[in-house]
């Protein structure tokens, strides 16, 4: 049966154990947090000792797990068994007519011991949904599919997280997060775990306390150097720039791009709207009416076919980071190249 993350999550910390789990997909994060609360939580110290046993996908294959699988728990009522990176079996997907080891498995399915609880995590991919064995599994085990966030469901998930865990943050301290670590859950959370130690009791989570402790730069980051350009502030961005140059390590290009490509897609979008005012971006923002401003300045200064140029030259900078186009520029000469060419009006073909 398919289940939520939640819903599974709710079930193991009501001591609901399934004999088998199938977790997929290419959100690694909710596979981790599954799979690692069984294994901290199903059992005691004392009983994991003879009961609980983590194999590998590239380690093993079908028949060694089935053989974990079948083995009784000892001074225990239950065991488990949990295959790490799953998507490295081999003949995991092979037809049970011609493999025996798929018809072994496909045998179990049919019938798990019940003292078991049978773990897969399956990671960065998904079974095909026409074969068998994914039609098996969601009827005879619990299947979670996992999918990546798309960047506008990052704020609301990390909002939704927070407050998971009684806490609180400004929207531009929620947006940074966004916008710096990206759809990434494990390390979005890895971070705000991080941001926690040292907040005092009652502190809201604001952008000085993300600059402060996830190593970006107060007056020289990628969120300064967006103002910058959204402003045309030509000084502050050359400034911005040659720190980013002298600090190479810390202000890495890819990312940089990423984000830079992030907002000009955004603006492109912004520009399309039937009705462009404060209200209607500030909507099509998620209602995230502080970033309303900046961006009504942004499509002022940036016209619809100016964003499309602009595109264009974030797109050759992709390529000349990965050495297709231009030789060999050095990362900081391209990143100086780029924004000089987003500042500076250069004639659009109409």
């Amino acid at each position: 049966m398919a289940l939520t993350a939640d819903d599974i999550l709710n079930q193991l910390k009501n001591r609901e154990f399934a004999p088998v789990y199938f977790l997929q997909g290419e959100e690694p994060y909710y596979i981790d947090l599954i799979s690692d609360y069984i294994e901290q939580h199903a059992l005691n110290d004392m009983e994991k000792g003879f009961n609980q046993v983590v194999m590998y996908g590239k380690d093993t294959d079908i028949s060694n797990v089935l053989l974990q699988a079948k083995r009784f728990p000892m001074m225990s009522d239950r065991q488990v068994v949990i295959v790490k990176e799953a998507q490295n079996l081999q003949n995991l997907e092979a037809d049970p007519e011609k493999d025996p080891a798929a018809k072994q498995l496909d045998a179990y399915l049919a019938n798990p011991l019940p003292s078991t609880i049978l773990v897969f995590c399956h990671k960065h991919k998904v079974l095909d949904g026409r074969k068998r064995l994914s039609k098996v599994l969601s009827k005879q085990a619990v299947l979670l599919t996992t999918k990546k966030l798309y960047d506008n469901q990052v704020p609301a998930w990390i909002t939704s997280y927070l407050k998971s865990k009684n806490l609180q943050a400004t929207p531009q301290a929620v947006m940074m997060l966004a916008e710096y670590i990206g759809a990434d859950l494990s390390r979005l959370t890895n971070e705000i775990e991080k941001l926690t130690i040292n907040l005092k009791p009652g502190q809201t989570i604001d952008d000085g306390v993300v600059q402060e402790n996830i190593g970006i730069s107060k007056e020289f980051n990628i969120f300064e150097l967006q103002t910058a350009i959204i402003k045309q502030d030509v000084l502050k961005a050359n400034r911005i720039l040659n720190y980013f140059a002298s600090n190479p390590k810390d202000n890495p290009l890819i990312p940089n791009l990423v984000l830079l490509f992030s907002f000009f897609s955004k603006l492109l979008t912004l520009h399309m709207l039937p009705q462009v005012n404060e209200q209607t971006v500030a909507k099509s923002l998620g209602n995230r009416g502080f970033l309303a401003k900046e961006y009504m300045l942004a499509l002022r200064n940036y016209p619809y076919r100016r964003v499309l140029q602009i595109i264009g030259f974030l797109r050759k900078a992709d390529l000349q980071s990965k050495g297709v186009e231009g030789g060999s520029l050095p990362d900081d000469a391209i990143l100086k190249e780029l924004v000089f060419k987003i500042i500076h009006p250069v004639p659009v073909i109409k």
